[in-house]
């Protein structure tokens, strides 16, 4: 149900994700803008943090959300819209890495996420570290760490069990925290 609340100036519209793309499937412009401006800086913040070119994440937003509307006449809610976005971002995310590399160029994932320390080199040191990881490790963990997906949308969005989400995750901190502080795994080793 959209519910509406009248000021003196003009009528907000407050709608859940699933309502409004409910009515974008019907045709509607205005649900499908504001779904845009829900998601635009989550969506960005997602491929800015896998790409290295602030403009190149700027259009694999663009796909994303021309995507969506392709999309909304299939769109059944069954799960929450944002791990349905989210999904829609892995895609065009895997086609833009499938795209560099049958053009022989560097992938998209070289570029790794900016990490939140005011120290320059810090924010180094875990990008190296997160660079080192499986890739598979590298997205789970990032799709938890700075997406804030919940284990359910991961496993939703990667089609994996919930429990399989949950133990890859484990040892990908694990191996990013032996990566981040080699000292304490080799203190543990001599014991």
């Amino acid at each position: 149900m959209i519910r509406t609340t009248r000021t003196n100036v003009d009528v907000a519209i407050t709608a859940s994700d699933e309502e409004l793309m409910a009515a974008v499937r019907g045709g509607a412009r205005a649900p499908f803008e504001q779904l845009f401006d829900r998601y635009r800086r989550a969506v960005w913040g997602f491929f800015r943090r896998r790409v290295q070119d602030p403009g190149a994440a700027e259009d694999l937003v663009q796909n994303v959300f021309t995507a969506l509307l392709d999309a909304a006449p299939r769109y059944r809610a069954q799960g929450a819209f944002r791990s349905y976005l989210f999904g829609i971002a892995f895609n065009v995310l895997q086609a833009e890495r499938r795209r560099q590399l049958s053009r022989a160029t560097s992938p998209l994932d070289d570029e790794l996420p900016d990490a939140h320390v005011v120290d320059a080199d810090r924010a180094l040191w875990v990008r190296a570290a997160l660079a080192q990881l499986d890739p598979d490790e590298r997205e789970l963990v990032m799709l938890r760490e700075y997406e804030g997906l919940s284990y359910q949308e991961i496993a939703d969005l990667r089609q994996l069990p919930l429990n399989t989400v949950r133990s890859r995750l484990f040892r990908a901190r694990m191996a990013l925290r032996a990566l981040l502080t080699p000292d304490v795994e080799i203190e543990e080793q001599s014991r």
